[in-house]
């Protein structure tokens, strides 16, 4: 059953929710034990510089089903940016229930309103499949790049 989400740019009353769902998120899809005071002090540092991004919430019942982040990039062969949607978190409780494709809906249209927004993107892990196919089902298509990484910290 499809739910009907309120969707919202995040508040900095909302960075405690999203910091608990980044450190689930990580464990769940990667593994991966995120240090509570790091992940929150980084979720905080984005709504302290706006310039970097920001997050989209999706609410049922005034309760936080599910966020993701924005960031940009520029593009200079489009003279552009690209949103990049990052750090998708649904609740279990919320899941398969429309939540992300009405964010998703919000952050499309959002970005139509803005001229200077050339493009979405994103990245998933691999191995996430279930992810993958809602990401075509709302129409993205997997694109020709492979990311590579090397850390500097």
């Amino acid at each position: 059953m499809e739910l009907n989400p309120s969707i919202r740019k995040a508040r900095i009353n909302d960075a405690e929710t999203i910091a608990d769902f980044n450190i689930a998120m990580a464990k769940e899809t990667e593994g991966k034990a995120l240090g509570p005071v790091v992940i929150r002090a980084g979720v905080n540092s984005l709504f302290a510089n706006p310039q970097y991004g920001f997050y989209v919430v999706a609410e049922v019942q005034n309760r936080i089903a599910g966020c993701l982040m924005i960031t940009t990039e520029w593009s200079d062969w489009r003279n552009g940016l690209f949103w990049w949607i990052q750090s998708v978190y649904i609740h279990p409780d919320y899941r398969r229930k429309g939540i992300y494709r009405a964010m998703y809906s919000f952050v499309k249209e959002s970005a139509r309103q803005k001229p200077n927004i050339c493009g979405l993107r994103l990245y998933v892990e691999k191995r996430n499949v279930s992810a993958q196919r809602t990401y075509t089902a709302l129409g993205m298509a997997e694109c020709h790049y492979k990311m590579f990484e090397e850390r500097t910290e």
